[in-house]
Order: structure tokens, then C-alpha cells, then sequence
């Protein structure tokens, strides 16, 4: 058996569950059963944007291979998939380059067009806004400012780059912005409704959450390195929001 191969086989399946936004505990226990599967005991350690696996052969040679994710967000199809071709592979090993198939497929995965991706934004956002005991024109409003995030989030990464914190503060300003002056024409009537409906469509709650669940789980570096990315998302949202109001009242 080609052991490399094999490695390699796991990690990139590690890889494509850190990159579908798959809890840490749920990585480590996939690679490591997947591993198990073939017959090899692995050493499995994985953090939010770095995963490493190693395993010894049967001639007592170790072999380590580590992994580095970029920046990523949830993808919940792919992540079932993953769990799904992970647990076909567990129950029935197949030779390696054909499970090595199955994972090269798992790249393509189905995508919404920009249209259905802003319809998102744009429902979203006038939904919260009347949750948040706003009326049909703070809905409206609601409606507009997703929309100007979500063609932010779409199309503004040549400005912003992959910078999260960046990203989100100028998609909050421009969102309070606009709300501001929405507002102001008279078109919607309740600014805290309008501004808080919009602001849901940036809130990290899916981050927030699996860092309290790997906390607890033992998972602590993964942990606090999520805390520190839903602490650092908070206040660009805070301050990005604040400062078009601040520059307002001058």
C-alpha cells in the first residue's frame, strides 16, 4: 500500500471539512476513522486554519503531513458530503486512488448565481427588520441596505480583500449609512429596526456557537481562536456602524 497516497487521501478530506466550516472535534474523529479504516493508528491535531496528520507504517517509518486552510465560511452541502463519503469509506475501504476520486469530486459542489445570493440578502434583512417590530416601509428600508451588503460581501473583495475585519466594517458603514439617509427621507420610520435587521446579515452566531461548543469540548486553542475572530467581528460591525452615526450628528 502507498502510504503517502493514503495520507494524502486523509488530509484532503480533513481539508475540505475544515473548509465547509466542520467543527474541530468532527475533523479530527473523521480523519482519524478514515485512517483507521486502512489499518494505520493516526495522530490527528487540527485548528481552525491548520490541520496536521501523522501516521507510521507498518516498517515502524513516520510520516507527517500538515495542511494550511485559507480563511472560509460554512458550507453545509459539502460539509454533508464529506461526512457522508467518509463514512462510505469507513464501512467499505476502497483502493486509495479510487477513494482518492470521490474526494477530488467533492470540489464541485452546487452554487448560487449572484441574483439568488442577493434575494437572500435582501429577504433576509426585511424579515429581521419586521421581527424587530419594524413596519412594511422599515422593511423596505431593511431590504435596501441588505442589499447593498450583500453586492458589498459579493463584489467589494478587490477593495476590502480577504480581510475579515476590514470587510465587515465597510459593510456595516455603508449599511448604517444608507439606512441614515433612508431614514432621514422619510421612506422608513424606525432607524434602530432598519439598522438592527441589517446588521443580522453580518452577526458571527455560526462562529460564535462552535467556539462555545469546542470550549467545552476541550477543544480550547480552536476555541479561543474562534472567540478572538467572533470579538474582532463584533467590534467592526460596532464600529462601522457608529461612525456614519458620530459623523451625522457633527
Amino acid at each position: 500500500m502507498d502510504y503517502d497516497n493514503l495520507l494524502n487521501l486523509g488530509t484532503e478530506l480533513g481539508c475540505r471539512l475544515m473548509a465547509s466550516g466542520a467543527e474541530i472535534y468532527r475533523v479530527e474523529e473523521s480523519v482519524g476513522r478514515l485512517m483507521a479504516a486502512y489499518g494505520l493508528s493516526p495522530q490527528v491535531f487540527a485548528l481552525p486554519n491548520c490541520l496536521i496528520v501523522s501516521i507510521t507504517t507498518p516498517e515502524g517509518h513516520p510520516v507527517t503531513r500538515m495542511c494550511r486552510i485559507p480563511a472560509h465560511g460554512t458550507d453545509i452541502e459539502l460539509l454533508e458530503r464529506c461526512n457522508a463519503l467518509c463514512r462510505s469509506l469507513c464501512r467499505t475501504p476502497l483502493p486509495v486512488e479510487e477513494a482518492q476520486a470521490q474526494v477530488d469530486d467533492l470540489e464541485i459542489c452546487r452554487t448560487f448565481s449572484p441574483c439568488i445570493t442577493l434575494l437572500g440578502y435582501v429577504s433576509s434583512a426585511a424579515f429581521f427588520a419586521l421581527f424587530f417590530a419594524g413596519d412594511l416601509w422599515d422593511a423596505l428600508c431593511a431590504a435596501l441596505c441588505g442589499l447593498a451588503v450583500g453586492g458589498c460581501l459579493l463584489f467589494g473583495r478587490r477593495i476590502t480583500g480577504s480581510n475579515l475585519f476590514f470587510r465587515t466594517l465597510v459593510c456595516s458603514a455603508i449599511m448604517s449609512s444608507l439606512a441614515a439617509l433612508l431614514v432621514q427621507a422619510e421612506v422608513g420610520h424606525n432607524l434602530e429596526a432598519v439598522t438592527i435587521g441589517t446588521l443580522m446579515l453580518l452577526v458571527p452566531g455560526m462562529a460564535l456557537t462552535n467556539a462555545m461548543r469546542e470550549i467545552m469540548a476541550g477543544d480550547i486553542f480552536s476555541g479561543l481562536n474562534r472567540t478572538a475572530e467572533v470579538i474582532l467581528t463584533a467590534t467592526a460591525i460596532a464600529l462601522g456602524n457608529a461612525l456614519p452615526l458620530m459623523a451625522g450628528r457633527m
